[in-house]
């Protein structure tokens, strides 16, 4: 300690001599462009920003600068300071300044922004920075295409709804933090070089130099990275982290996304989905003000029976009818040759669909967003009579027995499917056509939210293309104990200890209870196809940690993209990520991915296989 106090010394005593005069520090700004208000007159204020617009107004140069937290206006007078005048005449738009001055009461008043009852007189200004003419308007509506703008995304950002959505996603983390570390939950980084497994879907790989002819896998998520810190002992886990899928991309995927990945030892299904469902409800009301009310329990099996589909929105009520006796046995070549007739009600939809609608819709049931075979309609017309294209086969006293059975009353259609009732192929085909008639003809309140949890999902799920079941979430998923024993004679049946939050037909997170002994973690890899040494290769990691007391655990993740999409309202999970990929995987702003030199290859040990496309590229699309 005191050779630490006699060396400092000796260093500041040299320094001293060192040392030249300079002049005081001037701070940058002391406002920004959106603090300053009518009881901040006659203040001296700098401020700096960016030129939003130049008016010259003979005599007078308006100008509007604007940080990311408002606009101010300046005002530059001739007769007042004329050097600033001539100057301000040459400000272009996104030029960046520094203005000194003196807050002023406006004479002619803005009721629509914040700052609106002042201007500043400059006494000095400062150009930063000049700017190139923005290839679009930086404004709250802007003229750019959505491929221009994501190829100047940082110009993009200055925008106050980019930059606002922004905003929103860091306050949904802050919000996360917050309520879980209030609750004893640790945030514990995890890898992100990790290895790769066969299971979900594909990796992004990365060669490793230090290790010629191997490769890391970046993590589609930190799975049984959280389960091994259950296993250390931590108890309770979480951390917001990047995770990559190699999939194909839609407006609710990227190749990189933010995950909410939580973990919880010595707990049940129910203490998982209680802590979970009391973060989401506290977010929504801390950053939009709604309480979305307690969780509905809804089964797998009854969503796909009466919604097609895992994750309903019930916003609308819907539901798939099955009418199968009913329609059965009429001689009708259609549906005696399906296993399966469903169909819809659309309440008051009979004098919205004339003939020619009715062979619009056809056609797109027909294609690839529903995907049927063929579409009926009933029109219910009352006093028990009805339109319908199928009236040689079914008299109007059968058409009544289907009206009754979907509750339809005058002025309503039915619309039937039917298929094949293996894998609920025709159960989703008609989940598909409650979802477009929804949008088709705005059932659903934008400003309602209808919250659920899906459990008992089936363990397994048979893959048509691989002839073989996979499993539903992931091979870590805990079976009910009293389905184990079904594993050998009907593993479809097998449920799951599974649960996915579901919010307005979004699939908002998703869990599970673990396997956390190594006989049912073996068993479970068996079903899914493992041989034994390429379970222990690609899990015997897992598995030998099982064996020095793990203790029972569950959690869940959440997609933080989509949850903040959900309470921004956004179409796109694009929208809140800061430099997201187009739909083709590439990043256009800094034309990623790209190739790399031939010594980066042979430094890695690597050849390519495929050729360069010399051929004219056509244009992307964002």
């Amino acid at each position: 300690g005191d050779f630490f106090v006699k060396e400092l010394s000796l260093s500041m005593e040299v320094d001293k001599d060192t040392i030249r005069e300079e002049k005081p520090y001037e701070l940058v700004r002391t406002h920004t462009c959106g603090e300053l208000r009518i009881g901040d007159v006659g203040k001296e204020v700098t401020i700096a920003g960016w030129v939003q617009l130049a008016r010259d107004k003979n005599h007078f140069v308006f100008v509007d600068l604007r940080d990311r937290y408002g606009i101010t206006q300046v005002v530059v007078h001739l007769e007042k300071s004329p050097e600033y005048y001539e100057l301000a005449r040459k400000f272009g738009r996104e030029w960046v300044i520094r203005v000194k001055g003196t807050v002023v009461e406006r004479s002619a008043k803005n009721d629509h922004t914040p700052t609106g009852d002042i201007e500043i007189v400059p006494t000095f200004i400062e150009v930063l920075n000049e700017s190139k003419v923005p290839p679009f308007t930086i404004k709250d509506k802007t003229d750019g295409k959505e491929l221009l703008r994501m190829q100047y995304r940082y110009l993009d950002i200055r925008r106050n709804p980019v930059r606002e959505k922004l905003i929103l996603r860091h306050k949904t983390a802050q919000v996360i933090r917050n309520y879980l570390s209030n609750l004893d939950f640790i945030e514990v980084e995890t890898p992100m070089l990790i290895k790769s497994t066969p299971e979900g879907a594909r990796d992004f790989v990365v060669p490793s130099r230090m290790n010629p002819g191997t490769f890391y896998a970046l993590p589609q998520s930190p799975q049984t990275f959280k389960q091994l810190l259950m296993v250390a002992g931590m108890d309770k886990y979480f951390q917001i982290t990047k995770c990559f899928r190699d999939e194909e991309l839609r407006a609710d995927r990227q190749p990189e996304f933010t995950q909410i990945d939580c973990e919880m030892s010595y707990v049940d299904q129910e203490d998982v989905m209680n802590t979970f469902e009391g973060l989401i409800r506290h977010a929504f009301k801390e950053l939009k003000g709604v309480d979305i009310g307690k969780f509905e329990r809804m089964s797998y099996d009854h969503g796909m029976k009466y919604y097609g589909v895992d994750k309903p929105d019930l916003r609308f009520d819907m539901k798939i009818v099955n009418i199968t006796d009913l329609a059965k046995g009429k001689d009708f070549p259609l549906f005696e040759g399906a296993d399966k007739v469903l169909g819809l009600c659309l309440k008051g939809g009979a004098p919205k669909y004339s003939k020619k609608k009715i062979a619009e819709l056809t056609k797109i049931a027909k294609g690839t967003e529903v995907q049927a075979s063929a579409l009926v309609f009933v029109k219910v017309l009352g006093d028990g009579k009805f339109q319908s294209g199928v009236g040689k086969f079914f008299s109007d006293e059968d058409l009544a027995a289907w009206a009754e059975r979907f509750g339809a009353e005058k002025d309503d259609i039915i619309f039937l499917v039917c298929g094949e009732e293996a894998h609920d192929k025709i159960q989703i085909i008609a989940g598909r056509l409650r979802t477009y008639l929804a949008k088709a003809h705005d059932l659903v309140d934008p400003s309602v939210y209808k919250p659920l949890w899906v459990v008992d999902f089936p363990l397994l799920e048979w893959d048509d293309e691989a002839g073989r079941y996979n499993a539903c979430h992931h091979p870590f998923t805990s079976p009910y104990k009293a389905d184990i024993a079904l594993l050998d004679t009907d593993p479809g049946k097998v449920r799951a200890r599974a649960y996915d939050m579901v919010i307005n037909g979004v699939e908002v997170g998703g869990g599970s209870i673990r396997i956390h002994d190594r006989a049912t973690q073996q068993l479970m890899l068996k079903h899914l196809g493992f041989s034994e040494a390429d379970a222990e290769e690609q899990f015997g990691f897992l598995m030998k940690a099982f064996e020095y007391g793990a203790p029972p655990h569950g959690g869940l993740a959440f997609g933080m993209d989509r949850l903040v999409s959900l309470i921004g309202e956004f179409e796109s999970i694009r929208e809140c990520i800061a430099f997201p990929k187009n739909n083709q995987g590439k990043d256009v702003m800094i034309d990623a991915p790209g190739s790399i030199s031939e010594a980066q290859l042979k430094e890695l040990n690597l050849a390519l296989t495929v050729q360069k496309d010399d051929a004219a590229t056509t244009e992307e699309t964002a």
